[in-house]
């Protein structure tokens, strides 16, 4: 049975009933229905992924079907069919939105041909429709996990500004997430179905970042061998994303701005310009304003960059997010490295939560994949974590500390805190002492100090002085 359902109307009932034969016999599922207000009904019944009707036929017409199928079943596909002497009226039929049409008489390999072509045609728009689906979940905004008061506001600038055609300057840290911050600002424009370019200034040669953003026409120099567009006009009526433009050098400059300012491009050796609509986002991690003052920046084109300036914070601004973006990572690449059954204890977020992360979140995502992908049991140990994690101490806030009233015992909190270290690490010192961060020789001391012996069982408190209740956020 082939993909597809079609509805036939036709008012002449031996046609009709011939024509569904003829589609039934080559692997349709076929309906009928013998004018346009039965075709309609069908339609609300079930869906059909085509319509086949005559041109004429009594009451409504096959256009005026047409267009009520387009205005209430606009994923239907219409084939009109008409005699000879009605060609004229069928063109006109496409152009209110008709796939095709047919004359009479209907020939079978002509019909299965054109029903065929259409199908491929309603097949195609399905599957833009979920890539469209798919760029929308990957790309959109909501896929920026955060929700710091730093992020969040950056994220509503970026939205409201999304359906603008203004350019924006994006500046942040490496590895904060400038790029995907400009890909969700172009899936959410009007210029969406469009194409959306990029180039990284710094990644290609000065001597070749004309031609590469500009294009060149032949013969313009050694190697030029054919006419090459650029990604400017690769771009055209979509957005042209920047990256690291502090990288571009003055000449270069010179034509950038005029291409925001007139919307014009001339490619390497041309002697004329094109022109494009282009939609420029950019992005730096560097201080523009300081190079406008070095001169190693226009400041004219500074200020038609950042008509609308974006600053994503850096991780170690934004901590309150690394517990989200650690669960966030952690999910996906289990998913991506086929590790359904890992588990990441929460008692582990804190060694995170206390690192600076100097390579943003770029860095935090591949650290979360190293762990995944090395993990050799089905739970992450804080023995797997990187050196660099494991000299992190969690923050004061990961030890919620409920003090009483009426004061409390500095020492009967140093003596409860290395009573439980000790507990924790089955009372092996050595263990303890690096749990503590301190040395050996000085948790003996004070083990000594408070008479913290394992034999002994339960510590017994100071008398007459009200003890901490400990309670910590890293579980045992």
């Amino acid at each position: 049975m082939k993909a597809g359902r079609i509805l036939v109307v036709d008012d002449d009932e031996s046609l009709r009933r011939v024509t569904q034969v003829q589609l039934e016999q080559v692997g349709y599922r076929v309906g009928a229905a013998a004018d346009g207000a039965e075709a309609l009904d069908a339609l609300l019944e079930s869906p059909y992924d085509l319509v086949l009707t005559d041109l004429k036929m009594p009451g409504m017409s096959g256009v005026d079907l047409l267009k009520k199928i387009r205005a209430e079943h606009a994923e239907t596909v219409v084939v009109m069919i008409t005699a000879f002497g009605t060609v004229e009226t069928a063109v006109e039929a496409m152009k209110a939105g008709a796939f095709d049409y047919i004359t009479k008489p209907v020939h079978p390999d002509e019909l299965t041909l054109v029903i065929d072509r259409a199908l491929q045609h309603v097949h195609l728009v399905e599957e833009v429709r979920n890539l469209r689906a798919s760029l929308d979940k990957k790309y959109g905004f909501e896929n920026i996990v955060g929700r710091s008061d730093a992020l969040l506001y950056v994220l509503d600038t970026a939205m409201r500004a999304a359906q603008s055609s203004s350019t924006i300057l994006i500046h942040g840290e490496t590895g904060t997430g400038k790029e995907l911050l400009a890909r969700a600002i172009h899936f959410n424009s009007p210029r969406r179905e469009r194409p959306f370019v990029t180039i990284n200034c710094a990644a290609i040669p000065k001597d070749l970042l004309e031609s590469e953003l500009f294009g060149h026409v032949r013969g313009s120099f050694t190697g030029a061998v054919a006419h090459r567009k650029g990604r400017v006009e690769m771009a055209d009526g979509g957005t042209l994303f920047l990256d690291e433009v502090g990288e571009l050098p003055p000449e270069l400059q010179v034509k950038l701005l005029r291409l925001i300012q007139h919307g014009e491009v001339e490619k390497v050796g041309a002697t004329e310009t094109a022109t494009v609509d282009v939609r420029i986002l950019a992005a730096t991690n560097r201080n523009l304003q300081a190079m406008i003052e070095d001169g190693a920046f226009r400041e004219d084109l500074y200020y038609r960059l950042a008509v609308i300036p974006l600053d994503l914070p850096a991780l170690r601004e934004r901590a309150d997010d690394i517990p989200d973006l650690v669960q966030h990572f952690f999910v996906k690449n289990k998913e991506k490295h086929s590790r359904p059954d890992l588990a990441l204890p929460d008692s582990l977020l804190p060694y995170f939560c206390a690192y600076r992360w100097p390579g943003n979140v770029r860095e935090l995502e591949n650290i979360v994949e190293r762990l995944v992908v090395l993990a050799r049991g089905n739970e992450i140990t804080a023995d797997a974590l990187p050196e660099f994690l494991r000299r992190q101490r969690p923050a004061l806030e990961a030890i919620q500390l409920d003090l009483p009233p009426f004061g409390i015992s500095l020492e009967g909190v140093e003596k409860e805190l290395i009573l439980r270290a000790l507990e924790k690490c089955n009372w092996n010192q050595t263990h303890t002492a690096k749990y503590l961060d301190i040395s050996r020789k000085t948790l003996i001391y004070r083990m000594e100090k408070y008479g913290l012996h394992k034999q002994r069982g339960e510590h017994d408190p100071r008398p007459g002085l009200p003890q901490p209740e400990f309670t910590s956020t890293t579980a045992d």
